[in-house]
């Protein structure tokens, strides 16, 4: 059996569903200490912490004057990749560029009649850090990660954006991140991995200048690090493992849903791949499809697992029914695969993204469309939303009053601060009175 088969009927039967989906997250408590451990070091020693790291654990002939890449690396490898691969790398930027456009905020101003102005000014952080992942031996590049964390950086008016990712064994970068790089224009890019690349994005060192906001995913030790250094700057989110949630009924194609449960599952063995549906046949049909398909994937050991711990089959009555759990699952990933996806869509409180229709699968989301695919996992689309321009702004209050206002309102002012016990507060306005 490719995953387990559940029933749901109510919230009654939500909470044996819930424990079963907390067991994806069990933070390693000793991975705590050993990731302080490593920013000590960075933040103590700087670039011979960062070369000390990188030898150990991914380029054992590594020097300092390799963490940076020279700008003319990234033009040759621009130049090295097939011009068609170039067109959809620059297709797919356009479309993130333009989705990310329409999220811009500008700064408001508003006067009252008695002349008080208050408003609210919006900027961009200065700097940023992006952490891309090389996966394995720099095999499974996230070329896709380097474009949706850039992106909404630069529309937000970022002013330097610098991007890092472990280097492979010879100490080279895969040609595509760097092409993607010089794409973006991005000029910044390091050799750099795990917990220490983060730490000298945070703190900075002799090569690598500190930033204001960290932002991309990462393996366990990435994650911990963000998580620790939340103060000494600003972090994109939290993420954990990948998942998706499909709300089908028998309209939906088996072999369609199938293979869109599988591009979650090949990601990780912890990532969670769940169909709701009220059809039992199409249930069936998927069950029999996952058989086939995985028995075909390259990452089949992977996908195997994932779906074997943290897939399900769930039918529910009717498919209104289905949007109560869709909510209450608050999946990373929601595709409706129903015959009229819009009529549902009013439903749907909680989801990191939601993909319409039969003919709108995720991944379409994870590479081209232009929406983020930095989205809340681990039900955290309750109160979160996924990565945008938003994280990299910050905003500034601005309030103007008169000599007239302090007047008028300065001993209501003054009491309220007296309330609290807070009476030098009070006579910074009396004193104006």
């Amino acid at each position: 059996m490719p995953c387990r088969e559940l029933r749901y009927a109510s919230k009654d039967d939500w909470r044996a569903l819930n424990d079963w989906l907390k067991g994806r997250w069990s933070p390693d408590l000793s991975m705590e200490q050993r990731v302080r451990d490593i920013l000590t070091q960075v933040r103590e020693q700087g670039d011979e912490a960062l070369v000390d790291y990188t030898r150990r654990f991914d380029c054992p002939d590594f020097q300092a004057d390799m963490i940076r890449v020279p700008e003319a690396d990234l033009s040759a490898a621009l130049a090295s990749i097939p011009s068609e691969d170039v067109a959809i790398l620059e297709a797919a930027i356009g479309n993130v560029r333009g989705f990310h456009e329409q999220q811009v905020q500008r700064s408001w101003f508003q006067t009252k009649p008695d002349g008080t102005i208050l408003g609210q000014m919006v900027r961009p952080v200065e700097r940023v850090g992006l952490y891309v992942p090389g996966g394995q031996g720099g095999t499974t590049p996230l070329i896709s990660s380097l474009i949706m964390n850039a992106v909404p950086a630069q529309v937000a008016g970022v002013d330097a954006v610098a991007a890092v990712s472990p280097p492979r064994a010879d100490g080279t970068l895969d040609a595509y991140i760097l092409a993607t790089a010089a794409l973006l224009g991005i000029t910044e890019v390091y050799r750099l991995g795990s917990a220490w690349a983060v730490a000298a994005l945070a703190f900075g060192t002799g090569t690598v200048p500190a930033v204001d906001v960290i932002a991309g995913p990462g393996n366990i030790y990435v994650t911990t690090a963000k998580r620790l250094l939340v103060g000494q700057v600003g972090i994109d989110m939290i993420a954990g493992p990948s998942e998706i949630a499909i709300l089908a009924d028998a309209s939906a194609n088996p072999e369609w849903v199938a293979a869109d449960m599988l591009s979650q599952a090949e990601h990780d063995p912890l990532a969670a791949s769940i169909l709701v549906s009220d059809s039992q046949s199409l249930l069936d049909n998927v069950k029999a499809a996952l058989s086939r398909q995985l028995a075909e994937l390259p990452r089949s050991e992977t996908a195997a697992q994932s779906l074997a711990d943290w897939g399900a089959l769930i039918l529910v009555p009717d498919i209104r029914v289905g949007t109560e759990l869709i909510n209450l699952l608050a999946p990373e990933h929601l595709e409706l695969c129903v015959d009229d996806p819009w009529r549902l869509l009013g439903l749907i409180r909680n989801a990191g993204a939601v993909f319409m229709g039969h003919h709108c699968p995720e991944p379409i989301g994870d590479y081209f469309a232009g929406p983020n695919h930095v989205l809340p996992t681990m039900g955290t689309a309750r109160f979160t939303s996924g990565l945008s321009v938003d994280n990299f702004i910050k905003k500034s209050n601005i309030i103007a009053t008169s000599c007239a206002y302090v007047a008028e309102h300065g001993p209501a002012v003054a009491r309220l601060a007296t309330l609290e016990g807070l009476d030098a507060h009070a006579r910074s306005v009396l004193q104006r009175g």
